[in-house]
């Protein structure tokens, strides 16, 4: 307590609103969207579905889903302004930055309060197309125009590769993109929802989600998580390499979260989605048993923590299964958190009040009556 005020660091505690988009109960491990079990949703449907249930509030209709890809399709193509301010861009400027800086040159008039569902239509589909065409130049190969006879995972995987991708790929990488799609009140969201509460148009709230989504505290941890493996490289070489971070007092990526105390219900579905598409991969094998190494040394050294395994985990794993570079994981998840940010920019926009949390001045005072 300060000034009769107390302060909450980190807003821990705090609800700023409510919604309909997403529930997200650490204590018993549920991730539901809009009335859906997330984990359903991503071993059952498509990431164009799940678009379609944010920003509507339920599931399309097979025409309406026929629909709403055809305006995804169109939406994909980038602006030839835009592919010349990619081509100019520094070749050392991160995927993140390059994002960032991409996007926020979308904002021309059409993007004007309020936002519109059509708009983040746009936007949404053009992300995949801007990651690619990057990636591609960044390799010295031609970039891909995007396909209009495939799915918005597929046509991310074809624009990036050059070949079409095997539907057990694309599957897998849609149930990633699904499960990350939404996430309640976290930190990028809640950069998106205090822009759009000004009044600032969708593009402003999107750059400024990605540009909180760069910071390694939100968007990096699945790359961290290839680092670890690599590092560990075998399962003998498991359990002392692991010991050895804990003394040294260092995290295990992968592991704990700052909202679930039990198992993160994204990784119980990413588990099973990395073992439909990587068989018997050795490295997949290896993560398994780094998972349940870990679980017994984060009991043993930090009892009571409730420290498990999160997404990040077994994204890795996805993530390396479906052929993506470390470089593109959190490209990636940025690519699949549009869905989310852009749905909330609708519902803060339709109930709109300005966020102005408070602070309490702790600095030295004028001597002296004012």
């Amino acid at each position: 307590m300060t000034n009769h005020v107390t302060i909450h660091k980190g807003l821990e505690g705090i609800a700023v609103t409510d919604t309909q988009l997403s529930l997200v109960d650490g204590e018993k491990g549920h991730l539901v969207y809009r009335g859906h079990w997330a984990k359903e949703l991503a071993l059952k449907y498509t990431y164009e579905h799940v678009a379609f249930l944010l920003w509507h509030g339920r599931l399309p209709s097979d025409d309406e889903l026929r629909a709403f890809r055809e305006q995804m399709v169109e939406a994909r193509f980038l602006p030839a302004y835009l592919k010349a301010i990619l081509d100019q861009l520094p070749k050392n400027m991160d995927m993140m930055s390059v994002l960032r800086t991409a996007v926020s040159a979308l904002g021309d008039d059409s993007y004007g309060w309020p936002p519109t569902v059509e708009q983040a239509m746009a936007v949404t589909a053009k992300v995949p197309t801007i990651i690619a065409y990057r990636y591609r130049r960044l390799n010295g190969q031609e970039p891909l125009e995007p396909r209009r006879d495939l799915s918005h995972t597929a046509n991310y995987l074809y624009m990036l590769f050059g070949k079409e991708p095997s539907p057990a790929h694309v599957s897998a990488l849609d149930a990633y993109l699904i499960l990350t799609a939404e996430h309640g009140m976290n930190a990028s969201t809640f950069s998106a929802r205090v822009t759009t509460s000004t009044r600032s148009d969708l593009i402003s709230a999107v750059t400024s989600a990605i540009g909180t989504m760069k910071g390694p505290l939100h968007g990096g941890a699945p790359s961290e998580v290839d680092e670890t493996l690599a590092a560990i490289g075998t399962k003998e070489n498991a359990e002392p390499y692991l010991r050895s971070l804990l003394e040294r007092g260092e995290r295990i990526m992968g592991f704990g979260h700052r909202v679930y105390k039990t198992r993160d219900p994204r990784a119980e579905a990413l588990a099973v989605v990395a073992k439909r598409v990587a068989g018997d991969d050795p490295w997949l094998d290896l993560a398994v048993h780094v998972e349940e190494v870990a679980i017994k040394l984060l009991a043993e050294y930090k009892p009571g923590r409730k420290l498990y395994t999160n997404v990040e985990f077994y994204a890795a794993a996805v993530l390396r299964a479906v052929g993506l570079p470390k470089e593109l994981y959190t490209p990636t998840f940025t690519l699949s958190r549009m869905a989310g940010w852009t749905a909330h920019v609708l519902e803060q926009a339709a109930d709109n009040r300005l966020i102005r949390p408070q602070s309490v001045y702790t600095g030295p005072m004028p001597e002296g009556e004012a």
